[in-house]
C-alpha cells in the first residue's frame, strides 16, 4: 500500500464507444447489449471494433511482410520509461538539437501536440500533423521502442513515416489523450498493454505512471 502511494496514474486512452469516430474508410464501431437483465437474467454486450479504432497500438506487420501478431510480443515491448515531446503548433513536426539528449535508447517517446481535442470533429483525421522524415530517422537510430501520439497518425499516404518507423521494429501507439498533464513532470513510466490478439494491431489502455514527487 506504500509504495502504490508513491505514484499516480493517468489515463492516456480514449474511451470505446458505439459509433466512435474512426479513420476514414474504416467500419464503424457498433457497441451493444445483446443480453438483458430483465429479459435474459444477466447484461452482456457485444462489440464490433477494427483494430486500428480509438487507442491503439501498431506492429510492423500492419505495412510490412511481417508474420508476428500482438500476442506474439512479450509484455515488456509495451511498457518504459516515458519522453514528452512538446510539439504544439507544428503542423510538420520536426527535428531538435535538444532531442539528441532529451531522448534515449528504448524511449517511449509520446508527441504533445494538444491536437486530441479535435478527436469529435472531421478535421482530426484530415488535417492532423505529422512527423518529418529525419525526426523518424532520428527516432530509428536512438532505437525507441515505440513513439506515441495525441493524433491519428505521423504521415498520411502514401505512409512513408509508418514505413520508417516499423521497419526499424518501433511500435505506433495513436489517438492518444491528455498528453498535456505530463507537462512539467521530470520522470514517468508509460504502461500500454494492448489486447492480447493475433493481429497487426490491438486496442490498448494505455497509462502514464507518474512519482508524485517528479511534478515540477
Amino acid at each position: 500500500m506504500a509504495a502504490a502511494l508513491l505514484y499516480r496514474y493517468i489515463d492516456l486512452s480514449r474511451t470505446i464507444a458505439d459509433a466512435m469516430p474512426v479513420y476514414p474508410g474504416d467500419s464503424a464501431v457498433k457497441l451493444y447489449r445483446d443480453r438483458l437483465l430483465e429479459r435474459d437474467g444477466y447484461n452482456n454486450s457485444r462489440l464490433e471494433i477494427g483494430m486500428h479504432a480509438g487507442t491503439h497500438i501498431d506492429l510492423p506487420s500492419h505495412f510490412l511482410d511481417r508474420s508476428i501478431s500482438v500476442d506474439e510480443l512479450a509484455v515488456d515491448r509495451f511498457a518504459g520509461r516515458g519522453c514528452l515531446l512538446d510539439v504544439r503548433n507544428e503542423s510538420v513536426i520536426t527535428m531538435k538539437n535538444e532531442y539528441e539528449t532529451m531522448v534515449q535508447e528504448d524511449d517511449i517517446v509520446l508527441l504533445y501536440t494538444g491536437f486530441d481535442q479535435f478527436f469529435d470533429s472531421e478535421d482530426y483525421f484530415t488535417r492532423h500533423p505529422v512527423v518529418d522524415r529525419t525526426l523518424a530517422e532520428f527516432f530509428a537510430d536512438k532505437k525507441i521502442k515505440m513513439l506515441g501520439m495525441d493524433f491519428p497518425s505521423p504521415d498520411k499516404h502514401p505512409f512513408e513515416i509508418h514505413r520508417i518507423l516499423l521497419e526499424a521494429d518501433i511500435l505506433i501507439m495513436e489517438n492518444l489523450k491528455s498528453l498535456g498533464l505530463l507537462r512539467g513532470v521530470e520522470s514517468f513510466e508509460v504502461i500500454a498493454f494492448p489486447i492480447k490478439v493475433k493481429a497487426e494491431a490491438a486496442l490498448a489502455r494505455v497509462a502514464a505512471r507518474v512519482e508524485k514527487h517528479s511534478v515540477k
